[in-house]
């Protein structure tokens, strides 16, 4: 990579004739680091609106082999849009404007720096659902849940960003601009280029438009609330109302550490005596979720939970999901430090993937909290520590990496909606073997032969560790 110059920025200037280029410390700072880990200065930050200014941008950073960093609010839990070789980040926040929602078409048109929560309102104006629900969707833009494959608690039911992604706008690494895929829900015209894009972390350009499949959104929905004295218990009540023949829109599971954290933040009366508890949403016909909330109690009751609870009233069901939601927030009181993880197994590995947490958390005699949406295998172990204590950091880095192969061991993956970026890196190879990763590499070269769009991310470089203290 070639290390940027007064030249350099000379030109930026000349190409951004609409937008800013910031070039103070204190500015670029402000890009240096995402909610993981790691700190990296980029060389210049741009902020424009005009998708000709950008392919420009690309083209000169192509020719001149500087890095190019996309990126949208910066809320990655994987190191996805830091700057870790230097060169310049885009901010594409700014690009914001164009929400368009086409209910004949059944689509969304929207710009990368559109906030997920704001499509989702549009749509539902209309009587229409954009399913994907990352947790973070009323800070991220959709460019960000585009570039990690987002996922959320509607997983389960709806699927993830992927699923609703038909069509894009594109700038290739090379500065060209290109459209892959179109309004149509069929289209099989040629490689599927758009889900190629998809979950590609940036590397492989940068997505300045997007056409998103919606749906019509369900008229009710139900929620049950489960408690059991065990956690492996839990886990065996998830898979026997799976295969019992409904399927939950959302399946959410809190452990005895996570309802602890948020009864200490913000009393919700969960039960902190208990092992575990799971939330499930139905959604549908008032009538067909009425007989399937009724199914799910016997179901848990049959397994041999403590009590299951159907809150009535619309209240009681907002409180429940908001005590879910607090979990993040209330863990963060214990210890500073959050490594947020998404290993994601097969639904029947579900009960053995929360025993070999148990383990691990024992074993290493770390703050380990387990939540996520497990309905579709997706846990959130999450380990609360403090990164000034160097000496806790180093078992917490062995921890984080049996949580990994404990995930690929039992079938499952590295990251079910966070992504690889640069945290997850180090283990690519444990999951897709030395040809697998081969392949992707090999696809990456062809699309960017000079290796400038978000370079040192998913592949990791020789000798790379997992480094989690500065």
């Amino acid at each position: 990579m070639e290390k940027m110059t007064e030249g350099h920025i000379k030109e930026i200037r000349d190409i951004v004739k609409t937008g800013q280029v910031l070039t103070k410390e204190s500015d670029r700072f402000s890009y240096s680091f995402d909610a993981s880990f790691g700190t990296y200065l980029p060389d210049v930050v741009i902020q424009t609106k005009s998708v000709e200014e950008l392919a420009a941008l690309v083209k000169f950073a192509n020719r001149e082999k500087i890095p190019v960093y996309p990126r949208g609010q910066g809320t990655s839990l994987s190191g996805g849009p830091l700057p870790v070789k230097g060169g310049m980040v885009i901010d594409l926040s700014v690009m914001d404007d164009l929400l368009e929602v086409d209910e004949e078409d059944l689509v969304a048109i929207v710009s990368p720096g559109v906030l997920t929560a704001d499509i989702h309102k549009a749509a539902e104006k209309k009587g229409l659902m954009y399913p994907p629900d990352p947790s973070s969707s009323h800070v991220s833009t959709i460019g960000g849940n585009l570039a990690e494959n987002s996922g959320g608690p509607r997983g389960l039911k709806y699927g993830v960003t992927k699923d609703y992604v038909i069509g894009l706008e594109l700038i290739t690494p090379e500065g060209e601009i290109i459209r892959t895929g179109g309004k149509t829900v069929k289209n099989v015209t040629g490689y599927d280029l758009t889900k190629l894009v998809v979950g590609s972390e940036g590397t492989l350009g940068i997505i300045t438009k997007a056409i998103l499949r919606l749906i019509p959104k369900p008229p009710a929905s139900e929620t049950v609330m489960a408690i059991f004295d065990s956690l492996v218990d839990a886990g065996r009540a998830i898979s026997m109302i799976l295969t019992s023949g409904i399927l939950p829109s959302k399946m959410e599971l809190m452990d005895q550490a996570s309802m602890t954290a948020v009864e200490n933040y913000k009393p919700s009366g969960l039960p902190t005596d208990a092992e575990a508890l799971i939330l499930i949403e139905l959604d549908g016909h008032p009538a067909a979720i009425r007989d399937e909330a009724e199914q799910v109690r016997h179901v848990c009751q049959k397994i041999g939970a403590r009590e299951v609870r159907v809150p009535q009233t619309k209240e009681e069901k907002e409180e429940v999901w908001k005590a879910r939601k607090l979990v993040s927030p209330a863990i963060v009181r214990v210890k500073p430090t959050k490594i947020s993880e998404d290993a994601t197994v097969p639904r029947s590995k579900i009960p053995e993937m929360c025993r070999r947490l148990q383990e691990i958390k024992e074993k290493y005699q770390i703050h380990l909290v387990v939540f996520g949406h497990v309905g579709d295998g997706n846990l959130h172990p999450n380990i609360i520590a403090d990164k000034s204590d160097k000496e806790e950091m180093a078992r917490v880095e062995k921890a984080v990496a049996e949580i990994f192969e404990a995930a690929v061991q039992l079938g499952g993956t590295l990251s079910g909606e966070h992504g690889i970026g640069v945290m997850k890196a180090p283990f690519m190879e444990m999951e897709l073997g030395a040809a697998g990763l081969d392949m992707m590499k090999r696809i990456k070269q062809a699309w960017d032969p000079n290796n400038i769009m978000n370079p040192g991310k998913i592949f990791p470089e020789p000798g790379q560790k997992l480094v989690l203290s500065e």
